[in-house]
Order: C-alpha cells, then sequence, then structure tokens
C-alpha cells in the first residue's frame, strides 16, 4: 500500500509538473510581456469578422489554413453570450470546441473576444430572452427619454445574467483547454454610450446626484501625480474636493457625464473578469474604440469606454482588467499608442489595419512601445490586407505569403527572441514616417539614428512615401536593423571625435533565432549623400544605411569615428 501510495503521488507531481504554465503577463526588465509555456510571446494577430466564428465550415475553409499561410501566431476569435445560451441556463459550448480545435491543427492560439452585454457599444449579441425582457434588463435611457438598444451598465440582473454565462464558459475553458490554446480574453468590446453623453435612467439619475465613490476619490489622491492631464484639468478646474457629487468633483460637463459612465461600465466589467479569473486566471484586456476627427462631444464616441481621459477611473473601478487598449485606424498612430501606453497599462493593439501601413503600425509599437503585439482587423477577407477599405468585390489576393503582412510576420516570427529580449533590456526603439513626419531621431548606445523616409542617393528630392524601422542595439556601437524605405545616418551622442563612419555593414536574416550573414555592405551599398563637401561641414560621412520598399530586411552595423 505504501509504495502504490508513493508511486501514485510521483505520478500526480509528473504529472503536475507538465502541465503547461498558464498565460500570464509578466514584468520583465523594461517591458510588460506576455508569457506562454513559460517564455515570452510576442503575438502575431490577426481579428476575423464578428461573426465569422459562427460559421464553421468557411472557418475550416478559409480561415484557419490562411491564418498560418499569414504567418500568424495568434486569432482574436469572438465568442457571443447569445451563441453559449441560447435559453436561460442552458448552455451549448459545442462552438467552441470546434474553433479550440480548428486552431490547434494549424497549431495556432487563440485571443476569445466576450461579445456579451456590449458590442461596439451595442446590445446586439445579447441572447433573444435577454432582448425580450426589458422591464429585468433595462437598456439605457437618452435626454430625449427614448431607450436605445444598450444595456444599461447600473442593471444588476443584467451584470449578473452575463457573468453567470461568462463564468460557465471559463469553466468549460479550464476543463476542455489544459495546453492553453487560448492566451488572453477581451472583456466586451468598445463599450460606452452612442447617442449621449449618459445614461439618463432612474438608476442612472439617481447614481449621478449621489456622491463619487469614495474608492475613486482614494485613487484621484493617491496617483495625483500621475494622473491623465485631462482628467487632473477637470478636477483641479472643479476645486480638486476630496468629496462630492459627479458635477462638484469635476464640474458640470459632457466629460463629467462620460467620467461617471466609465465608472460605471468599469465596475460592471471587473465584476465579470475578477469572477471569470476566480475560475481561470486568463489576462484580461478591453477594446477602446477612440474619438474620431468628427466627434464633437462624448456619445459621438461610445461616452464611458476606456479613453486617455478616463483611463485613471477604469484603472480604480476595474483593477481585474490586464490591459486597456486601443482600436487605431486613424493616420497618427503613434499619438494613440503613446496615449495609451502607461506604467500602469501595457501596450497591446487588438485592432488595426493589416496592410502596408499596418506593417509599419506593428513594428512601431513593439519597438517604441514595448508591445506584447499586435492584431489588424477583418484579416479573413484577405482584400483588407492591400487596402484598408476595400470596395465590395476587390478580389481576395491569392499569394497570401507574399503579402505585406505575411513577410512582416514571417520576420517577427524569426526575430521574436531576439526582439523580446532586447524589450526587457530597454534596448528597442522604433521609427515610424510617412510625409507629414518624414524623419526622426533616435538615441540609443553612444550614437543619434536620423531615420528618415528613403530618398534617391542622386536626386535628393526623391522621397518614398511611407517607411518604418525597429532598431536594436547590439552594443553602445554596433546596431541589428529591421526597415522598409527608410535611410539611416549616425551621428555621435558622447564626447570625442565628432564623426561617425561605417566601419562594418552587412545584410542578413535570422535562422533558429541566431543572425546569419548574407552580404558584406560597402561602397554603393551605403553612400547615401556623395555631396562629401556639405557632408563633412554637417559632420557626416555620406554613408548611411538603405532600406528599400521589398522590406522588411534586416542589416546590422558597427561604428566608428573620426574627425
Amino acid at each position: 500500500m505504501k509504495l502504490r501510495s508513493l508511486f501514485g503521488s510521483l505520478l500526480l507531481a509528473c504529472s503536475v509538473q507538465a502541465a503547461p504554465e498558464l498565460p500570464r503577463l509578466e514584468v520583465r526588465g523594461q517591458a510588460t510581456q506576455l508569457i506562454v509555456d513559460g517564455r515570452p510571446y510576442l503575438v502575431r494577430g490577426g481579428e476575423i469578422a464578428n461573426t465569422a466564428s459562427s460559421d464553421l465550415e468557411y472557418m475550416k475553409t478559409s480561415v484557419w489554413p490562411n491564418m498560418a499561410r499569414l504567418n500568424l501566431n495568434t486569432v482574436l476569435v469572438a465568442v457571443a453570450w447569445a451563441w453559449i445560451e441560447p435559453e436561460e441556463g442552458r448552455f451549448d459550448f459545442t462552438l467552441v470546441d470546434q474553433l479550440l480545435a480548428g486552431a490547434r491543427e494549424h497549431d495556432l492560439r487563440i485571443m476569445f473576444l466576450w461579445f456579451g452585454s456590449w458590442k461596439n457599444s451595442v446590445s446586439s449579441f445579447v441572447p433573444t430572452w435577454v432582448k425580450h425582457d426589458q422591464a429585468r434588463f433595462p437598456r439605457v435611457r437618452l435626454a430625449s427619454g427614448d431607450s436605445i438598444e444598450i444595456l444599461s451598465p447600473f442593471s444588476t440582473a443584467a451584470r449578473d445574467a452575463d457573468t453567470r454565462a461568462y463564468v460557465k464558459f471559463m469553466e468549460h475553458l479550464r476543463e476542455v483547454d489544459p495546453q492553453h490554446t487560448v492566451v488572453m480574453i477581451q472583456m466586451q468590446n468598445e463599450v460606452g454610450v452612442l447617442g449621449d453623453s449618459r445614461d439618463r435612467g432612474d438608476a442612472a439619475n439617481t447614481a449621478f446626484a449621489a456622491s463619487v465613490p469614495a474608492e475613486l476619490m482614494a485613487a484621484l489622491q493617491r496617483n495625483e501625480a500621475t494622473l491623465s492631464p485631462a482628467l487632473l484639468r477637470l478636477w483641479t478646474a472643479a476645486g480638486k474636493k476630496t468629496r462630492g457629487t459627479w458635477t462638484e468633483i469635476f464640474g458640470d460637463s459632457p466629460a463629467t457625464d462620460e467620467l461617471f459612465m466609465a465608472w460605471h461600465y468599469a465596475r460592471y466589467m471587473h465584476h465579470m473578469t475578477a469572477a471569470g479569473k476566480a475560475v481561470l486566471p486568463l489576462p484580461v484586456f478591453t477594446n477602446t474604440w477612440i474619438v474620431q476627427p468628427e466627434d464633437k462631444r462624448p456619445g459621438d464616441y461610445p461616452s464611458g469606454g476606456p479613453q486617455p481621459l478616463s483611463l485613471d477611473v477604469w484603472k480604480a473601478g476595474a483593477p481585474a482588467i490586464d490591459l486597456n487598449c486601443p482600436d487605431i485606424y486613424l493616420p497618427n498612430f503613434d499619438e494613440h499608442v503613446a496615449a495609451f501606453h502607461r506604467s500602469d497599462n501595457p501596450l497591446f493593439v487588438p485592432e488595426s489595419r493589416g496592410d502596408r501601413a499596418g506593417v509599419a503600425n506593428a513594428f512601431y509599437a513593439i519597438g517604441a512601445h514595448a508591445a506584447i503585439g499586435y492584431s489588424p482587423f477583418g484579416i479573413d477577407n484577405t482584400a483588407r490586407l492591400v487596402g484598408l477599405r476595400p470596395p465590395p468585390g476587390t478580389p481576395a489576393p491569392t499569394d497570401l505569403e507574399n503579402l505585406p503582412l505575411a513577410r512582416a510576420y514571417a520576420v517577427l516570427r524569426d526575430q521574436s527572441a531576439f526582439i523580446l529580449e532586447h524589450q526587457s533590456a530597454g534596448t528597442l526603439r522604433a521609427a515610424w514616417l510617412n510625409r507629414d513626419k518624414p524623419a526622426q531621431d533616435i538615441k540609443l548606445g553612444n550614437h543619434t539614428l536620423h531615420v528618415e523616409l528613403r530618398r534617391n542617393s542622386r536626386d535628393q528630392s526623391f522621397m518614398s512615401d511611407t517607411g518604418y524601422a525597429l532598431i536594436a542595439a547590439l552594443g553602445p556601437d554596433e546596431f541589428l536593423v529591421t526597415a522598409t524605405d527608410v535611410q539611416i545616418t549616425f551621428s555621435p551622442a558622447t564626447p570625442g571625435d565628432p564623426i561617425d563612419g561605417i566601419a562594418d555593414a552587412e545584410t542578413g536574416t535570422f535562422r533558429d533565432g541566431r543572425w546569419t550573414a548574407t552580404r558584406k555592405m560597402s561602397g554603393d551599398d551605403i553612400m547615401l549623400n556623395y555631396h562629401l563637401a556639405e557632408q563633412a561641414a554637417a559632420h557626416q560621412s555620406g554613408a548611411g544605411l538603405r532600406f528599400g520598399p521589398d522590406g522588411p530586411t534586416s542589416q546590422r552595423v558597427t561604428l566608428y569615428r573620426y574627425r
């Protein structure tokens, strides 16, 4: 009996030890990284259309095989409350199981998007039994008195029903996904009130007239030094009171309404997230519909979502949510990722574009903001990988492996370990360029790298339209650059001889995580400007690195200095 008991204990210990680690977020050096199977993981993602995942035949024939051809490692896939609980209390996870099987067959990971109470603000993915019962599940009411098809976040019944379904979903994942095909969960999608700056229902009006919750006031006071400038301005302009109603604390404006809704959406979603994590503690993120140029006030965009104005409110109200993430299609991508990337909010871009400009976005987010990854939307429609919003009937490309995203993801796949190591070490930078922002200076190691859109060495008036560069410092005078359509010159950033020259340069690739040189670069390969007298007067050698439009490609360079 003792031997049998000991043998059983050893088997149990071995099985526990062999089980894959649960995916998690972890601070490593200067970056917060997603850890999968015990190792840092760089998300090469893609989100499929909202309802594509409900069509299993379409997934089998048109989605899963293409995702592998595009060099993704992670697919963002919707699962709707209505699909798993068509009748109250009766759950069906057949669809979930088939989605997991499809991903595993193609060696892909999944991020499930929980479309529960809200998707793009509206409550269109809730079960029909919820839609029919407005007395039990009240809607948001506008100032006009009209209600709209948005479940009120002040409805405890809606919150509890959504939570029960979500917990059942997480319990099912815990049972059927011991290998952790699922690496993260998105909670709802682009929440907030459309058509008004806040809910005007009876429960909402009562809450608005009450004091700002003590938990939020404590967080404001505790984190005053790091509050977003817009939030701090509102609080300060109203007298920086430590207690009072919403208008007494933040003033009487639509921005106050937005903060009020942010708190209540955050509390609703924190309740759901915490309950799900008690069952299966996967990382959880949100997706924000960011303010558009034509938007004049909250309600033109979803009022109450985690915007830069309200991120501090969301952090205080929903601590169980790990990341609040932006949905970015606007051209000023760099400004928006900067607004969302904070010390308490690591960056992930779950929805953006997947064409050539999207590739630049991905490299910039990963290099400049230590993003855990990038994911363009609608990736099952491969025409979107050529242009942002292709007209109906646009033929889908068939040579998927040579699309810009596929080529870029292949490079990120081969360089993932290298990139993640340099994210952690703080030795990774990136440039993101277009005609409105044609150049950028980056200080790294002992040098300043001047990155600009690619020009013709004989005709400096020629300039490419877009470009990007991912730059890692291998040492104080040595760099590895992966880029497209840029050129880079160097200047000393420390005392000494005033001119940087290229001691050695080579092209190459990563294979099995190691750099393999393919060609030595010199002469015409590295000469960017032959006006040498002008270059010498500007303390430049005329040499640098040039990257063409057929990228991303990589070059390794070592510098020396002279006078």
